[in-house]
């Protein structure tokens, strides 16, 4: 389960994550810039993209792996195909 909040409505904006699964649980922080949504998931909520990236992440990685604090273009740089792909965990507008 991914529960994502978003905890500021400041430039960039702020969201916790949390992720459990098989007994546990991570906690994230995760920032994301207004233009950097409207490019990524037009028509889309700031939880529904971040939610829509830790699906993303999770296929790659066990959520132990995902840093704790970082900013959401940040994981084009682990995960090239992030940009190009996250339009498929994305829910339909």
């Amino acid at each position: 389960m991914i529960h994502v909040e978003r905890l500021d409505d400041a430039e960039p904006l702020t969201l916790a994550v949390v992720v459990r699964e098989d007994g546990s649980e991570s906690r994230h922080q995760v920032k994301v810039r207004r233009t950097t949504l409207d490019r990524l998931a037009p028509g889309h909520t700031p939880e529904q993209c971040v939610t829509a990236a830790f699906r993303f992440l999770l296929d790659r990685e066990p959520k132990e792996s995902i840093l704790g604090e970082f900013e959401l273009t940040v994981i084009g740089r682990y995960f090239p195909e992030f940009e190009r792909e996250l339009g498929d965990y994305l829910p339909p507008c």
